[in-house]
Order: structure tokens, then C-alpha cells, then sequence
């Protein structure tokens, strides 16, 4: 299934961010911005998110890297205080995986990427934004980016969430039945 930027529009809206009839214009602005200034969100935390969806994400999702970037670009242009708990989540993601592997998050294969999250326990750890180092991984990284994926029309579909949050569908969705 492919993401596309559309999906990140949808997600961006679902999580509160306003994007109008202008929204691609927005990202796209937005994306601009944040190459230049290199603020919270930059090429390396981008990379890392994106590096996290790829073990995250269903093998049957395309495109995540686009829709990782466009996503978190667009969020964190609109709340700076979340993209700098984001960055922050990401630099001690960073951090462990160099203290465990010598690398980098995103420099480590796919397997590996799994085994960090998984030994850090960012999979079972209660999200908190104010909490410990891995209780932050799991809220702004795990959960925000499979917040994003399944708020979105595509995510949603692979769960079966026809009308994820703030994507009606249009009229043809209420008609028919539920699938099974």
C-alpha cells in the first residue's frame, strides 16, 4: 500500500495540525524551512523517524520515508514544544543504539533496529511525555508514528478503518455494510 502525501495531510489534521486547502503548499514551505534552518526536526532526526517506521510499519506500506518526513516536518513546524520532546526521544534512541551497537539508530539493519527497541522496552513501556527516557521513545516515536500511519486513510485500510479521524470518505463509506 502506498502512503502518499495526501496520507500525511490526514494524519497531520488528525493530530491537530491545521492543514487547509493549502496544506501540500504548507508542507512543502515547511519542508523548505526546516532544510534551512535545521531546526528540531532535521535531516537526522527525520532520518532516525524514518529509520523507526521502517521496523514499525507493516511490510506492506510503500512510500514511508516520504510520509515519515512530511508528517514530522509538518507537525513539529506547527508545535515547536512537541518537536522538541520528539528530538529529544530521538537523540536517546540515538544514543542507545551507539552504546549497544556503535552506531546510530538508523545506521543499524533492520533487525537490529527491532532488538534495540525491543531491549530498551520501548514496546511495553507506558508512553509519557514527562516520564523516563524510554516512557518518552515509546510516546514521541512508537505511538506518534503509528499514530500517524493508522490515522491515515491508507494505514487505516489495512486495519479496516474505512473513515480514520478527520477523513470522511465520502457518502459511499455510510451506504454500504461493514467488512469483514
Amino acid at each position: 500500500m502506498q502512503l502518499t502525501r495526501r496520507d500525511a495531510l490526514v494524519a497531520l489534521g488528525a493530530a491537530g495540525v491545521a492543514v487547509g486547502g493549502g496544506g501540500a503548499v504548507l508542507l512543502s514551505a515547511d519542508r523548505d524551512a526546516a532544510e534551512e534552518a535545521d531546526g528540531p526536526l532535521g535531516d537526522a532526526a527525520a532520518t532516525t523517524l524514518v529509520a523507526a517506521a521502517e521496523v514499525l510499519y507493516p511490510s506492506a506500506v510503500e512510500d514511508v520515508e516520504t510520509f515519515v518526513t512530511e508528517y514530522a516536518r509538518g507537525r513539529a513546524a506547527d508545535q515547536p514544544a512537541h518537536a522538541a520532546g520528539v528530538a529529544d526521544a530521538v537523540a536517546y534512541l540515538d544514543d542507545y543504539a551507539r552504546a549497544w551497537h556503535d552506531e546510530p539508530f538508523a545506521a543499524l539493519d533492520p533487525s537490529r533496529r527491532r532488538e534495540a527497541l525491543h531491549r530498551m522496552d520501548a514496546d511495553s513501556a507506558d508512553p509519557d511525555p514527562e516520564g523516563s527516557d524510554v516512557e518518552r521513545v515509546r510516546y514521541y516515536v512508537v505511538d506518534e508514528l503509528l499514530f500517524a500511519l493508522y490515522s491515515s486513510p491508507t494505514g487505516g485500510e489495512l486495519v479496516g478503518i474505512e473513515n480514520p479521524r478527520g477523513y470522511p470518505g465520502g457518502t459511499a463509506s455510510y451506504r454500504r455494510g461493514p467488512t469483514s
